[in-house]
């Protein structure tokens, strides 16, 4: 048997669950829809071929199989902190060079200019930019291959330390002549998920961020019209009438002023997010700290 780096979220939903006595509370504590939390699980035990949960009406409680792999999973997510503490020091150790980031789409196209702008002007290291969804950057941190990133997923990524740079608010959109341009009462979430919607691809922080407010009031996405793998895309596909989006407002903000977009409002669901630093949970080098600094001073509030 093989562990993933996907496996590592599974291990800490399943420690959670002993800890906090059912799946439900562990999937709050990671900003995970109950179903998507379950999922990990029964991937966990498909993998490693044994049942490590028994489920029940007042909680869930591990096999005795569960309780030996509770046992080594604390040890494997202590050792992840351990790896991630070397590869920093050895970093820092060697010599400067580049500050290597890398951003969620939101965050690279509408807010990272303008911290890469304050950086610039106030002396910082030349930068690299990389971009990519929410679990890209995660994972692109968690192997070394760069030195920072920003995500914008609800997601708790094993290994790595966080640090709130501000947020925005998603909104769900359409072109005028949809039917919910006509609307006269706000949607309700349940309307919103029953309906099939044009949505970013999964592991996109857009996505994961909806579907967990979404979880929150109790529904799950249906099955999606269209799943579309950029911002650009989702928008073009919404402005020719193919269906409603949810996207950012920093990402639609253009196409609503000109009229090409319509703002659809929710009555009951919290569409605010989180933007957060991502780095290395065994330290951060001096340039990494300046960024996040310099981003957490500048970040807009959601």
């Amino acid at each position: 048997m093989t562990l993933r780096l996907e496996d590592l979220v599974g291990l800490e939903v399943f420690v959670d669950t002993i800890r906090l006595g059912s799946i439900s509370a562990a999937a709050r504590e990671h900003h995970l829809s109950q179903p998507s939390a379950t999922e990990r699980l029964r991937q966990l035990e498909r993998r490693m071929g044994v049942r490590l949960l028994v489920r029940g009406p007042s909680g869930s409680v591990p096999t005795t199989e569960g309780e030996a792999v509770a046992g080594w999973a604390h040890e494997v997510l202590a050792a992840v902190d351990r790896l991630a503490s070397g590869v920093v020091a050895l970093r820092a150790s060697g010599t400067s060079g580049p500050l290597r980031i890398m951003a969620s789409l939101t965050v690279a196209e509408y807010v990272l200019p303008d911290w890469l702008h304050a950086h610039r002007a106030t002396g910082g290291a030349p930068v690299e930019l990389a971009v990519g969804n929410s679990v890209a950057v995660a994972r692109a941190v968690a192997e070394g291959a760069v030195q920072l990133g920003f995500v914008e997923t609800p997601r708790r990524f094993p290994g790595l330390s966080t640090a709130s740079v501000g947020g925005d608010r998603l909104t769900v959109v359409v072109a005028p002549g949809h039917p919910w341009a006509r609307r006269r009462r706000p949607l309700t979430a349940a309307e919103l998920a029953a309906a099939p919607l044009l949505v970013r691809e999964a592991g996109s922080g857009t996505r994961d961020a909806f579907e967990a407010a979404l979880a929150e009031v109790g529904f799950e996405l249906a099955t999606p019209l269209a799943v579309l793998a950029s911002t650009t895309t989702l928008k073009a596909a919404a402005m020719a009438g193919d269906g409603a989006c949810v996207l950012s407002e920093l990402a639609v903000a253009g196409e609503i002023a000109t009229g090409r977009l319509l703002a659809v409002p929710v009555a009951d669901l919290d569409l605010r997010r989180e933007f957060r630093a991502v780095w290395s949970a065994g330290g951060a080098a001096a340039d990494v700290q300046r960024f996040v600094r310099l981003a957490r001073q500048a970040g807009r509030p959601a």
